[in-house]
């Protein structure tokens, strides 16, 4: 699934590609995904603070994806409807997202929307982590239409 995964977002995203986002791992617990610094560096000789908030939406959208797959779901319809990054501190190495699943119980209600309504939102939460220090948090709102 995470190679269709990898395969959807370099045909369907194009910046995807061109920013060089990877899906590195996906568990029970967490998706991470990464981008080299290289091609998402600024004027400072950190990351881009576009590329870090891409990253984080990207990998929201993509956990619902995966989710979305696991239920049985198969939706092309994921947007995200709101979002908060703050920026904590400049990350000045590759770029590695840790984007948190949702609990069972989240999921499930998500599942029983999406059964009965055929829509469903869900809530998404990433951080940026570089030498063991938060340096973006993110919280995304995402809508699953079927």
């Amino acid at each position: 699934m995470i190679k269709e995964l990898q395969n959807k977002l370099y045909n369907d995203i194009p910046l995807t590609k061109i920013m060089e986002i990877k899906i590195q791992n996906y568990t029970n617990q967490e998706l991470i995904t990464t981008a080299s610094l290289g091609i998402n560096i600024n004027d400072k000789g950190t990351a881009f603070g576009g590329s870090l908030s891409t990253i984080t939406i990207i990998s929201g959208w993509s956990l619902c994806w995966l989710i979305s797959k696991e239920l049985g779901f198969d939706s092309n319809n994921i947007v995200i409807i709101k979002n908060e990054t703050s920026f904590r501190k400049p990350v000045t190495k590759d770029i590695v997202c840790y984007t948190q699943k949702p609990s069972q119980q989240e999921i499930a209600t998500l599942k029983e929307k999406l059964q009965t309504k055929k829509s469903a939102s869900i809530k998404i939460n990433s951080i940026i982590i570089e030498n063991n220090e938060t340096c973006v948090e993110f919280q995304g709102y995402y809508v699953i239409k079927l």
